[in-house]
């Protein structure tokens, strides 16, 4: 995908994410304009814009049926006016044009309607059936414009689908954009499969499989669907996490009636252990900068989170509060630690700093379990179950205000969500 930036200038509207329960911004989306071309695809890239920004919580998207100026040209200067009167804070132009050599052009503007000056401007070369993906890739540059940080909507998930009855469940990993389109199946069904865990530099996830007598954890290239058995691990309690550059994970191993965390190289397959206790350590996962490691562990007589020394050594407790406290995972900003807690029949998912203060939770239920962090560290994802002999788990997402709460739509049941870096 070719990428051609535009003139722009230095604009006055921006989004301040820095507080607590942010007022949507005001922005316009005109349908694209398709220069001889196809309009119904210009239609649906401007759909898929408008909606990756409103599901962000940042963004409020006006409603077409408000729009003064009509049939908008994405190399005219828009009648700023006009769009002051609808309240527009922002305005975003565009089009979308068919090449004789069957590429698609797509090209758009991001305007500020107050100080009346473009902000933005990008022109991309792709294939017609990356229009979707273009559409995410325009949203994250509006995003990043109008924020500061980086945009998260050019992602996938993966996931475990869940079908059939409770106590007959096929489970099969399965991957979708972050918004629920273009859901593909990576495994048939046959064996069951836990965990996904993305790559933090790479379309690569590890997961585990019960094909045999004992579990396996494998290593899934994405692109390739090349498939690599990284070992066999009798008494594995969870997949492994990958460290920040790839090159190793971390994970559980259940020896007797105790479980320890280990490491391992997955280029020599070198495993080193890094906590030797009596009780149960496990979940654990790094910091993004590699030094250290956040667990959970019940060596203090109830599941609690503790970090330590990416080589292993003391570890501090950092959860203090009452409830126990389980699957940590480490903010790709390394600012916070994600968590689900459960505390008196109720189940949270919550942030902490890595010293453990500042305790947030942001979302409780039934069962709600498993965050996992957007790219961007802003959003997290993780499942809910339903109660009843006709629940099941189902995909959610919310934001760090704890006030945008959104469910992603899957074909069927799904748990166990994990976010991709940035597809590049």
């Amino acid at each position: 995908m070719l990428l051609l930036a535009l003139p722009s200038a230095h604009a006055l509207v921006e989004i301040d994410i820095r507080g607590g329960n942010i007022e949507p911004l005001p922005i316009a989306l005109p349908d694209f304009s398709a220069e001889g071309g196809d309009s119904k695809l210009a239609a649906d890239m401007t759909g898929v814009i408008a909606a990756d920004l409103r599901r962000s919580g940042l963004f409020n998207p006006l409603d077409p049926a408000s729009f003064i100026q009509k049939n908008m040209s994405v190399n005219s200067t828009p009648r700023f006016g006009d769009w002051r009167q609808i309240s527009a804070q922002a305005l975003v132009t565009g089009t979308v044009i068919k090449q004789s050599d069957g590429r698609l052009r797509a090209e758009f503007r991001l305007w500020d309607v107050f100080a009346q000056e473009q902000m933005l401007g990008q022109q991309f070369y792709t294939t017609p059936e990356n229009w979707r993906r273009l559409a995410h890739i325009i949203s994250d540059a509006i995003y990043e414009r109008l924020t500061g940080e980086k945009g998260y909507f050019d992602t996938r998930i993966v996931f475990v689908d869940e079908t059939g009855t409770k106590d007959k469940r096929v489970k099969r990993l399965a991957i979708m954009d972050q918004d629920g389109a273009n859901v593909r199946y990576l495994t048939r069904g046959d064996d069951l499969v836990l965990t996904p865990r993305f790559s933090p530099t790479s379309q690569e996830i590890t997961y585990m499989s019960y094909g045999g007598a004992d579990p396996s954890v494998y290593l899934l290239n994405i692109e390739t669907g090349q498939r690599e058995i990284v070992g066999n691990f009798p008494g594995m309690t969870f997949a492994p996490r990958f460290s920040p550059d790839g090159q190793s994970v971390v994970m559980s191993l259940q020896q007797g009636g105790n479980a320890n965390i280990f490491m391992m190289d997955l280029r020599s397959r070198r495993t080193t252990r890094l906590t030797n206790t009596a009780a149960i350590d496990t979940s654990p996962s790094f910091s993004p900068d590699g030094r250290q490691i956040v667990f959970e562990s019940d060596r203090g007589g109830s599941q609690q989170l503790y970090v330590m020394n990416a080589g292993g050594g003391e570890a501090q407790r950092i959860s203090f509060g009452p409830g126990r406290y389980s699957t940590p995972v480490w903010s790709p900003r390394g600012d916070l630690i994600a968590f689900t807690k459960q505390h008196q029949g109720r189940f949270m998912i919550g942030v902490m700093s890595p010293d453990g203060k500042g305790e947030r939770i942001l979302t409780e239920g039934y069962h709600n379990e498993g965050p996992a962090w957007s790219p961007n560290g802003r959003v997290l994802v993780f499942f809910r179950d339903t109660p009843g002999a006709n629940g099941g788990p189902q995909v959610w997402t919310v934001d760090l205000t704890g006030y945008n709460e959104q469910r992603v739509d899957t074909p069927a049941f799904a748990s166990d969500p994990s976010w991709s870096p940035l597809i590049n």
